[in-house]
């Protein structure tokens, strides 16, 4: 199950029966205290990421197995971290036994499956105050690896995500994103990479790599790529934990404000944007009252003191596009036109299919539907597109907009052949039969 992500409350992943209670605690410490532990049995491995999510994941299931019949203790992750730090000290122990058999080495006692949660809850593990969360992060960002590499890596060990999350969000075939995590992780083992925040003069260049990765993990949270579940709040509000955490590193820097803002701004957005049956309601039909205002406005003060420190960047850009959404009081009132300047000058930041597609969309609010449509035919042609389903899902909203409904319902029927999230499916289902109505009215 760690490799997949399922959450724990799901089915019974350790073959063991297990109480409402016991899942619930394990549910409960997969979406809180997750990341805050293996940032930590990261460190005590010694940047061995797999000896980390290996020990963690053993420590779950001795957890499954004695909490029912324990009880759960008080403090969850605390018993969690002491169960796997001793899984990695007898590894340690077992491989230097291995290596040397005339050396004895005294150990702390190993937990055994017949360990007493209460036994283990009162160890004091030392360094349990500690927040690894963001070294962790840096060093998932380290610049010994490639851009890829960091992002790839740190959406896997903070975020959770599958392979296949990561390889939709990167656009390319899960292969390659497999493949690239494996040499990752050993880079990191073997080149010692350390696990700390940067010195303050090199946090201007290692600082962009976080950045991104945040972004890519809140996009997941805000609209998962697959899966039956669209907005998984849980990894949006990570991103934005760590997105506050990187403020602390990063004092008033203008992209790390702006970063943060765009996230408050989409999120505020949250509870409208789902209806009852768990179809996608789009921004121009969402009930505004039910819009978050203290994160709207937050995000707006965020974006204020951004912009005042005059040093321009894509965060802030794509801050200002989420604040001119988030304050428009009717869809009507949206000030699509500067919204369409704005992406003119995101392009000059970000150069990418995705951008040029949002982009030509807002264009289109502004010129008229045929004009993104002609836009929309030449990103066809960029790498990735072909089967990244937004592009036939914007360009049947434009064909929508221009009455051509035919047309439209096909382009619909390609893009839900593309998406392999639930909720867009059936999104997608609800234009096609509106199309089909239109067009034989």
């Amino acid at each position: 199950w760690w490799v997949d992500r399922s959450p724990p409350n799901c089915g019974q992943p350790w073959g063991m029966t297990s109480t409402a209670s016991v899942d619930h605690a394990l549910a409960e410490f997969w979406q809180g205290g997750r990341v805050s532990v293996l940032a930590t049995l990261i460190r005590s491995a010694r940047g061995d990421f797999d000896r980390a999510e290996d020990a963690l994941s053993e420590a779950i299931a001795r957890a499954a197995r004695r909490w029912s019949v324990d009880g759960v203790p008080a403090r969850p992750a605390a018993w969690l971290l002491t169960t796997a730090r001793r899984v990695l000290i007898d590894e340690a122990r077992a491989a230097t036994q291995s290596a040397v058999a005339t050396t004895r080495l005294q150990t702390p006692e190993v937990v055994s499956d017949d360990a007493s949660a209460a036994d283990i809850a009162s160890d004091e593990v030392a360094d349990a105050h500690a927040d690894d969360r963001l070294p962790l992060l840096y060093t998932c960002c380290h610049p010994a690896l490639s851009s890829r590499a960091q992002i790839t890596l740190a959406l896997k060990s903070i975020g959770g995500l599958s392979v296949r999350e990561i390889a939709r969000a990167l656009l390319e075939p899960d292969s390659t994103t497999a493949q690239r995590l494996v040499r990752t992780k050993r880079k990191i083992r073997l080149a010692g990479v350390p696990f700390r925040i940067p010195a303050a003069a090199d946090l201007p260049d290692r600082t962009p790599a976080v950045r991104e990765t945040l972004y890519l993990l809140f996009n997941e949270g805000y609209g998962a790529t697959e899966g039956d579940t669209y907005l998984r709040q849980t990894i949006a509000e990570d991103a934005i934990r760590f997105a506050r955490l990187l403020l602390t590193a990063t004092v008033d820097d203008p992209e790390s404000l702006g970063l943060l803002a765009l996230m408050l701004l989409h999120h505020a957005r949250r509870h409208a944007r789902l209806a009852p049956d768990g179809a996608i309601i789009p921004l121009e039909e969402q009930d505004r009252t039910r819009w978050d205002s203290a994160r709207i406005r937050e995000g707006e003060h965020l974006l204020d003191r951004a912009l005042a420190r005059r040093r321009t960047g894509p965060y802030q850009l794509q801050a200002a596009i989420a604040a001119l959404h988030a304050t428009a009081q009717t869809p009507a009132a949206t000030d699509w036109k500067q919204i369409a300047q704005l992406y003119g000058a995101l392009r000059f930041w970000m150069p990418t299919p995705v951008v040029e597609l949002n982009a030509a969309v807002a264009l289109a609010m502004v010129h008229g539907p045929e004009w993104g449509l002609a836009q929309l035919d030449v990103l066809a042609t960029e790498q990735g597109m072909a089967t990244y389903h937004l592009l036939p899902a914007a360009r049947a909203d434009l064909l929508r907009r221009a009455s051509r409904f035919a047309e439209a319902g096909t382009a619909y029927r390609e893009a839900m052949a593309l998406s392999r999230s639930t909720a867009e499916q059936q999104f997608l289902r609800r234009r096609i039969g509106e199309c089909e109505a239109m067009g034989r009215s």
